[in-house]
């Protein structure tokens, strides 16, 4: 572990290198999972602000889900996450016409029609920060649909 202030980072942090490999993985992090992604709070206000924004880009089942518990919950953990659809993908998923899986914040940012690009925990991916009362924690998730993004990353 390193310890930059009151951060603890693991190792792996620095010794692993990863470069997301869209092509081989098609956005798979945003599919699978038995929960949605972290958010702070404030993301979750943002979320809920950005949804009409959004709304035409997730697909039926994700509006439901969204009308029905909205833009996220507390998961068993006690983690404020994103909602999920049928117990795996993010509500703010879309996809491109070849199949990627794409993230309609995202999308919605790179078209100009926001400012908030996507949740920080989605931003720093496979990296996972935990708070803690006096300290944060940061942690690298392995899993096996990133090994393209190893393998990439050792490339680079």
């Amino acid at each position: 572990m390193l310890q930059i202030g009151n951060v603890l980072a693991s190792l792996d942090i620095v010794q692993r290198f990863f470069c997301c490999n869209l092509d081989k993985c098609l956005g798979e992090c945003c599919i699978e999972g038995d929960a949605g992604a972290p958010i702070t709070t404030e993301e979750y206000d943002k979320l809920k602000e950005i949804l009409p924004i959004v709304w035409d880009d997730l697909l039926p089942a994700a509006q439901e889900v969204v009308e029905q518990q909205g833009v996220g919950y507390v998961d068993s953990e006690g983690d404020l996450v994103t909602s999920i659809v049928d117990g795996r993908n993010c509500v703010f998923t879309c996809y491109g016409p070849n199949g990627l899986c794409q993230c309609a914040i995202e999308k919605a940012f790179r078209e100009g029609k926001t400012d908030f690009q996507k949740p920080v925990s989605c931003h720093l991916y496979p990296a996972r920060v935990t708070d803690y009362p006096t300290f944060s924690a940061i942690n690298y998730h392995r899993w096996k649909i990133c090994k393209a993004a190893e393998t990439l990353g050792r490339q680079k």
